[in-house]
């Protein structure tokens, strides 16, 4: 596999870590939190309108024009066990970005996926 595909991997995988982050603080905002509980239209504005929201879904967007370009190059079967090193950017920026707890259970089963993902490409 050439390097720029695992760049174009790794990218993808990133952005899409980057956009979880992006939608959980969006949703997880005063007022996202305000509107859930004033009826669907309230609620549907305010998700709609929030800029992380908004920020988090590009980049989603952002990383699965990334990931044609990878399924482009490679097999899938190839391609998408790198999306379980995901978990470890995901669980890594909810530390460092959102104050989310370090907890070894946490920690065990997000490399006991990980594990399984490198499990299956063998």
């Amino acid at each position: 596999m050439a390097f720029s595909t695992f760049i174009l991997i790794f990218s993808s995988v990133l952005i899409s870590a980057l956009a979880q982050i992006s939608l959980k603080q969006g949703m997880s905002s005063s007022t996202v939190s305000a509107a859930l509980g004033q009826g669907t239209a309230s609620t549907i504005t305010a998700i709609a309108t929030n800029p992380y929201v908004i920020g988090g879904l590009s980049l989603y967007a952002l990383g699965a024009v990334l990931w044609l370009f990878v399924l482009s190059r490679v097999d899938v079967s190839v391609a998408y066990p790198f999306v379980a090193f995901g978990f470890i950017v995901t669980m890594g920026l909810a530390i460092v970005l959102l104050g989310e707890p370090l907890q070894p259970l946490r920690v065990a089963g997000t490399l006991l996926v990980v594990a399984g993902a490198v499990l299956i490409t063998r």
